[in-house]
């Protein structure tokens, strides 16, 4: 069970890390020409927090439980996470687009995680 753990939670961290990166380094223009286009509803401020959240998330669902360091913390980034994920399919019902099935598989598989940890 352990090792199912670590590969969908390293997965899913490298997506989430990836991700959030991309919001941090590339300017809104940038990412509403590589198939962002959800970025025009917001402005930059908004968009670099949740590439912060996306970091933080990806960090804490790998490092408190590979420390040994306050390991609850891996469940909690795990429900941020998904939260996160939620507001994502949310952001694309509200402007007319099919949810990006990348934002469903990533808030199943941050369940998954969450599962993982409470089960």
């Amino acid at each position: 069970m352990i090792i199912a753990y670590w590969i969908v939670a390293g997965v899913t961290a490298l997506a989430f890390l990836a991700a959030g990166l991309l919001k941090l380094v590339r300017p809104k223009e940038a990412l509403a020409t590589s198939g962002l286009a959800w970025v025009e509803d917001f402005t930059s401020g908004p968009i670099k927090l949740i590439g912060v959240a996306e970091v933080l998330g990806a960090i804490g669902l790998i490092l408190p439980i590979a420390l040994g360091v306050a390991p609850i913390l891996s469940p909690i980034a795990a429900i941020c996470l998904a939260v996160l994920m939620v507001g994502a399919t949310v952001v694309h019902i509200r402007r007319h687009e099919p949810p990006i099935p990348i934002a469903l598989v990533l808030l199943s598989i941050a369940t998954a995680v969450l599962g993982f940890l409470v089960g």
